[in-house]
């Protein structure tokens, strides 16, 4: 006859028990810096392509002694900039104004891109390589 006393083939409650606040104590702690460092990546973007937008600017205005303005990304496309469209899924809307001898490129996410609980923020690069905003 079988005897339950001695065999133990399988865990008891308790251990599994443990076993889920375990995972739930590491997934509390894992979650929070997962999606900073998902909000820091989508961030590169936009600097990214301020970066691009400040040397496209910077030799345009060596050839021409002006810098191009453009309202929102497809303006700054339709430009003879050279600016090229980062996409469909940019999570970003980029422009360029212009004031005489000098310009700022702003990207503003669209939504809460970095999800730090404050939608449309802002980045800036002007004619000097300045960054403004929320680098």
């Amino acid at each position: 006859m079988f005897d339950w006393k001695k065999s133990r083939d399988g865990f008891t409650l308790i251990e599994l028990l443990i076993v889920v606040v375990i995972l739930g104590l590491l997934a509390a702690l894992a979650i929070p810096r997962y999606t900073y460092t998902s909000g820091k990546a989508k961030k590169s973007e936009a600097k990214t392509i301020l970066k691009q937008l400040f040397q496209l600017e910077i030799s345009y205005f060596q050839e021409h002694d002006l810098y191009v303005a453009g309202a929102n990304k497809a303006a700054l496309v339709a430009s003879n900039l050279g600016f090229e469209d980062p996409g469909a899924d940019t999570r970003y809307d980029y422009s360029v104004t212009v004031a005489g001898k000098t310009f700022v490129a702003t990207a503003i996410e669209i939504g809460d891109v970095d999800q730090d609980g404050t939608p449309n923020e802002s980045l800036t690069m002007d004619q000097d390589g300045l960054e403004g905003g929320d680098w």
